[in-house]
């Protein structure tokens, strides 16, 4: 008897009907003969109607009574789909991340599991039960409760199939799988039958919003199979592992684009030891993640340094670096949140000519202004204006003729 783990979106929970449709699905996979432990996330858009509520309240509520307030989506949808098990004659029980034993950091709204320890799971399945986990949260050693920020629930589910060593973790969410750029902006998007966990988690981090990069990253350590399919149908979906093949003819796999991105640029920085230590330090101590840094030649030992953050954080970003600039010496610092994200991805085009030189020669074609360029081994990304990205990613789509199986 194989372990199976599903993990359902809200979407997929939204409401009744799809609660009944999300049940009858978890009876057709124990069915076959497996066990199931499903971890669930709130319904529709409960999340975000919690943090509104929340700030009608407080204009900043405090983080711990946020994360238990929010914790209370994903209990409510575990608990209706256990129900909804109940009603079609099995045996199930619902679960908060607490009962499943996760045990997260103290960082509230953007905890980190720990460890799991899934004694009262192992119980249940071996009484006969199908498992509904709680998404998205966890608890601290000192018993408080912990979200784990957006996307968690998919980190929920591929942590609990590493624990509990899963066949594989089935993530189910509104579409049919991973594309080759996002379907509603490029129609001619086509579903993957496979990709590599490094591609996956460049797409990830690079704004596929599918799969969360955290969940990608553990499914690696643990050469965890993840699928993603919709739970609307029935196509199979794409299925992540290790060992995928090389394509033969094009490495380049998907178009990812992200608009949550800001520029800050340190103008007229002395150019000496310990200048980059001093920008970088309170940044990443206040848990900002800093992406493309590029520093100009130095001129007369002054140069400008400029470097992305998510535009989310800009505000914060600034506030922080603005007084560090003043400090060293610099002349000036400015910010713009004008820009975005598009990236080509694939393994293997750091080693073969043209991918880079065809990707600058398009967006060239297309009046597109490179304001940033950075690379890895399987990514080429240029930060360009916000309002050309929806036009670059069809273009580079095109260029790279993705549409077409096999290539």
């Amino acid at each position: 008897m194989a372990l199976i783990v599903q993990k359902y979106g809200g979407s997929s929970v939204a409401d009744a009907e799809k609660i009944a449709s999300v049940a009858q699905r978890i009876v057709e996979t124990r069915e076959k003969g497996n066990e199931v432990v499903v971890v669930v996330s709130a319904m529709g858009d409960t999340t975000d109607e919690l943090i509104g509520l929340a700030r009608q309240l407080s204009p900043q509520p405090q983080e711990r009574e946020l994360d238990v307030l929010l914790s209370t989506g994903e209990i409510v949808a575990s608990t209706l789909v256990a129900m909804a098990l109940g009603s079609l004659g099995y045996k199930a029980v619902s679960l908060s991340g607490a009962q499943a034993g996760i045990e997260t950091d103290a960082s509230h709204s953007r905890a980190r599991i720990l460890r799991i320890q899934p004694k009262r799971i192992v119980e249940e399945l071996d009484r006969g039960s199908i498992v509904i986990v709680a998404g998205f949260q966890g608890m601290t050693r000192d018993m408080d409760i912990t979200t784990l920020g957006r996307g968690g629930s998919d980190t929920t589910a591929v942590a609990l199939a590493a624990s509990l060593r899963a066949k594989r973790c089935e993530i189910y969410t509104d579409v049919e799988g991973i594309f080759t750029a996002d379907p509603r902006l490029v129609p001619e998007a086509r579903a993957l039958e496979e990709i590599g966990y490094e591609e996956m988690l460049e797409l990830a981090t690079l704004g596929a919003k599918v799969m969360h990069p955290r969940a990608v990253e553990l499914g690696e350590l643990y050469d965890m199979p993840v699928v993603v399919a919709s739970s609307f149908g029935v196509k199979p979906g794409t299925i992540i592992h290790g060992g995928v093949s090389m394509e033969v003819r094009n490495k380049v796999r998907g178009i990812a684009h992200d608009s949550n991105v800001a520029k800050i640029t340190v103008v007229g920085v002395p150019d000496q030891p310990g200048i980059a230590s001093a920008i970088f330090e309170p940044l990443a101590n206040a848990n900002i993640s800093v992406d493309t840094i590029v520093q100009n030649a130095s001129i007369e030992n002054i140069t400008d340094l400029t470097f992305t953050v998510a535009r989310s954080d800009l505000n914060k970003a600034m506030s922080l670096v603005s007084p560090v600039s003043e400090s060293i010496g610099a002349r000036e610092c400015v910010s713009d949140s004008t820009l975005a994200k598009v990236s080509i991805v694939g393994t293997g085009m750091l080693n073969a000519p043209g991918y880079a030189a065809t990707m600058f020669r398009i967006l060239y074609e297309q009046g597109i202004n490179i304001q940033l360029i950075t690379t890895s081994e399987i990514r080429i990304t240029c930060i360009i204006s916000e309002a050309r990205a929806k036009e670059a990613v069809r273009a580079l789509h095109k260029a790279f003729e993705l549409e077409q199986a096999g290539v």
